[in-house]
């Protein structure tokens, strides 16, 4: 399998995590400067959008399809979506979540950062993090009780919460009344599936925007 990607990007960092969770061989192309590697990765999704896997004859896009497609059809120890379809039910839509409610917003506050001073949507920005803080309050009580963001063990839904978490509180902190989900981000971070997606991406904090915070 191929997997184009960049270390630095959410998205690709939460089909890293299922890569290295259950140690998945596969190349990954490395996208950000080899001009060869940036064509077949157009040719294989002309959308250009990362990250992309190639499995043999199959181009898998969407980070929350490519997980599923790991766990479907290269399978290891551990279980990415529940194999009770009541509890996949519970995991897909926690997954959807963190992508629309926790990311999105996190990306347009990134989005907005990006742009010059006169082109700047102050009232997008104002949404976003009302947005952010009503997700982050939300989901402090969702996940009350539990280690990971389903009743079972690490998976589909918790990929999809690291990278989200991660750059969120560097956008908007999750503010201290939060307890749960402060905790939460901080049991993802010592994972050492997502610990090394952080350490691969250290070296291009610089980019980050917002300014990236030292703590983690």
């Amino acid at each position: 399998m191929k997997l184009y990607a960049h270390p630095f990007s959410s998205y690709c960092q939460k089909v890293l995590i299922a890569l290295y969770e259950n140690g998945t061989s596969f190349e990954w192309c490395v996208l950000g400067g080899d001009q060869r590697i940036a064509a077949e990765h157009r040719a294989a999704w002309p959308i250009g959008r990362m990250p992309v896997l190639v499995d043999g004859d199959l181009t898998v896009v969407e980070a929350t399809i490519i997980v599923e497609r790991l766990d479907l059809h290269h399978p290891g120890p551990v279980r990415l979506v529940p194999a009770d379809p009541r509890e996949a039910l519970v995991a897909r839509r926690l997954d959807r979540v963190f992508d629309n409610y926790v990311m999105t917003p996190m990306q347009k506050l990134v989005g907005d950062a990006l742009r010059p001073a006169d082109q700047r949507d102050p009232y997008g920005v104002a949404e976003a993090r009302a947005l952010l803080e009503t997700s982050y309050r939300w989901l402090d009580g969702e996940l009350a009780g539990r280690e990971w963001a389903t009743s079972g063990t690490f998976g589909l839904a918790d990929c999809a919460a690291a990278p989200a978490l991660f750059y969120a509180d560097w956008a908007h902190p999750i503010g201290e009344p939060f307890t749960t989900l402060r905790a939460y981000r901080n049991r993802l971070l010592a994972r050492p599936s997502f610990a090394r997606c952080v350490d691969e991406a250290r070296p291009f904090r610089p980019y980050f925007p917002l300014g990236a915070p030292d703590r983690d």
